[in-house]
C-alpha cells in the first residue's frame, strides 16, 4: 500500500510539473491579425571574424512601417537563439508580436536580428560539426558584444537604418541566451540598454553565478531588465535557476536597477515567457515616444 502511495505521489508530482507549464498559453497579441500590416523576415547566413571559423544562420525583421519612412532610423532588437524566436508555431512568434504592438504604438517600430549560435563545420566527412552555444553564449567576455556591434549589425546595418541610440537598443535570450543578453548590455551599455532575460542562466556554467556581486559591487549602470523564471526551472550542477535569478532580483534592487522580475511556476522552457512576451515589450519599450531614435 505505502509503495503504491508513493508511487501516486510521484505520478501526481511529475504531472504538476508538466501541467505548471502547458497552464501558459498565449494570448491574442500573439496571433496573426488580417487588419494589422506584415513586416518583412529575410534569412541569411554569416560567417564570423571575431568567432574564428563558425557560421550561423540569422534573421532580419523589418516593420511594416518603417516602408513609409525609409530615412528615419528605427529601433533594434536582437534575440539569441533566433530560430525559436522566429518560429511561427514557437513560444514567441516575435514577427506576429511586433507586428501587433506596433500597429497599436504600444512598441516603436523596430528592426528584430535574430542570430543563431555559431556552428564550427566539420573539416572531414562523416563527422559532426561544433556547437559553439556554451563559449558564445554563458562566457563573461566583450567578445559576443563585439561580435553584433562589430560585425553582423554592420552587416544588417547596409540595408537598414539603425538606431545608434543605445536606450533605442535592446537584446534578448533565453537560458544561456538570457545571461547572453544580460552580459551584451553589461559589457556594451554605449550600444544596448534593454535586456529581456527569460530562464536566465545567472548559474556557474562558465562563472555567470558572479553577476549578482557584480551588480552590488559596480557602479550602476543605464539598462533597464527584465528578468523571468519559474519555480520548477533547473537544479543541476552548475546551481539552482530559481535561486539564482532570486539573486539577480535581490542586487538590481540593491543597486537602484530599472528592472522587473517576473516568477511564475514553469520549468525549463518558453512557455511562461512566450504567454507574457507582449506585456514584457509594453514594460521595455513603455516610454519609447520620449526617446530620440
Amino acid at each position: 500500500m505505502c509503495s503504491r502511495l508513493l508511487l501516486i505521489f510521484s505520478l501526481f508530482g511529475i504531472l504538476s510539473l508538466f501541467a505548471a507549464d502547458e497552464d501558459y498559453v498565449l494570448g491574442p497579441d500573439s496571433q496573426p491579425r488580417e487588419d494589422v500590416p506584415k513586416g518583412t523576415l529575410t534569412q541569411s547566413t554569416w560567417t564570423s571574424d571575431i568567432f574564428p571559423k563558425t557560421v550561423r544562420d540569422y534573421w532580419v525583421y523589418v516593420p511594416a512601417k518603417s516602408a513609409t519612412d525609409q530615412k528615419k532610423p528605427l529601433f533594434l532588437m536582437v534575440f539569441f537563439d533566433g530560430g525559436g524566436f522566429v518560429n511561427p508555431e514557437g513560444s514567441f512568434r516575435v514577427p506576429t508580436v511586433f507586428d501587433n504592438l506596433i500597429h497599436t504604438g504600444e512598441m516603436p517600430p523596430t528592426v528584430g536580428v535574430f542570430v543563431n549560435p555559431g556552428i564550427i563545420p566539420a573539416e572531414e566527412s562523416g563527422k559532426q560539426p561544433v556547437k559553439n552555444r556554451s563559449f558564445e553564449y554563458d562566457t563573461l567576455s566583450d567578445q559576443n558584444a563585439r561580435f553584433l556591434i562589430d560585425e553582423l549589425l554592420v552587416e544588417v546595418g547596409k540595408s537598414v537604418n539603425l538606431s545608434a541610440n543605445p536606450d533605442c537598443r535592446g537584446v534578448c535570450g533565453n537560458s544561456s541566451g538570457g545571461i547572453a543578453a544580460f552580459t551584451v548590455a553589461w559589457e556594451r551599455p554605449d550600444s544596448f540598454r534593454k535586456v529581456v532575460s527569460h530562464i536566465g542562466s545567472f548559474t556557474n556554467i562558465r562563472g555567470g553565478n558572479v553577476y549578482p556581486a557584480l551588480l552590488r559591487k559596480t557602479p550602476p549602470k543605464p539598462l533597464r531588465v527584465f528578468l523571468q523564471d519559474g519555480k520548477n526551472d533547473l537544479d543541476n550542477e552548475h546551481g539552482n535557476w530559481p535561486l539564482s535569478n532570486l539573486q539577480m532580483e535581490a542586487a538590481l534592487k540593491f543597486a537602484h536597477y530599472d528592472y522587473k522580475f517576473v516568477m511564475g511556476e514553469g520549468k525549463h522552457s518558453g512557455r511562461h515567457g512566450g504567454s507574457i512576451f507582449p506585456d514584457t515589450m509594453r514594460w521595455l519599450w513603455r516610454d519609447w515616444k520620449s526617446l530620440n531614435p
